[in-house]
């Protein structure tokens, strides 16, 4: 799954590497957790890529304010044609949310954060599905004035074989290329769905981080800080 993140690049440099008209005032932000407000983009009416603001923790569509449920923030590439909290979404609502690194926890008894980042360390696009959505929190992304909210879920897959180190899961980044295929409301369900898949396992690094991290109250740049981890005992030290 993919639980926090992080986006800390000059809007400038995302303005231009995704082709949106707007410039909002986005502040770096190193510890993005679920409930929280995301940068995001997708088709307007006019058919234009535009920027939105999503609250990221997705309602489904037949959810209903007298029967609350538990906002979904993964969906997993295998079952997002099909299963009933996504399968809409998936056909008419796709989205990409912007992020220039991810964090994963090593699935043992010592729990270390790890920071996924691109080799060049540049910001990119998971894909993503959108939903309006009743109010929420106080804080959550407001929709244009209408009393909703959109909120929005990050597709997952397989883990590359450098991620599954860590996780066996890891979130579908977008090629420029793919990125407007994922957009277009015109691309079949199985064009989507090829999409769905991990980047080469070169295309990322891995990186132990602070466990700072854990908790959502912190949130600076102290949390990408390396973490200095216990070497493995020689064979030496074993006898």
């Amino acid at each position: 799954m993919c639980g926090r993140f992080l986006l800390t690049a000059p809007v400038e440099a995302v303005q231009r590497l995704f082709g949106f008209p707007e410039l909002p005032n986005l502040t770096a932000r190193y510890n993005v957790a679920p409930g929280q407000a995301v940068a995001a983009m997708r088709l307007e009416a006019d058919r234009q890529r535009h920027f939105v603001w999503l609250r990221w923790g997705l309602v489904p569509s037949w959810s209903r304010p007298d029967r609350p449920v538990t906002p979904l923030i993964n969906a997993r590439a295998e079952t997002v044609a099909e299963k009933p909290s996504f399968r809409a979404a998936f056909r008419a609502r796709r989205c990409v949310v912007f992020a220039d690194g991810f964090y994963e926890w090593r699935q043992d008894g010592n729990r270390q954060p790890y920071c996924v980042r691109l080799a060049d360390g540049g910001p990119f696009a998971f894909a993503a599905l959108w939903e309006e959505a009743f109010p929420g929190p106080s804080g959550a992304a407001e929709g244009p004035g209408d009393g909703t909210v959109g909120t929005c879920a990050l597709i997952t897959t397989n883990a590359n074989a450098r991620m599954a180190r860590v996780h066996h899961r890891m979130p579908v980044i977008l090629s420029a290329e793919s990125l407007g295929r994922w957009l277009d409301p015109a691309s079949r369900p199985e064009e989507l769905l090829a999409l769905l898949r991990p980047l080469p396992e070169e295309a990322v690094t891995l990186t132990p981080v602070s466990k700072r991290v854990n908790s959502v109250e912190n949130d600076d740049a102290g949390l990408l800080d390396e973490e200095r981890l216990p070497e493995a005992p020689s064979q030496l030290k074993l006898f």
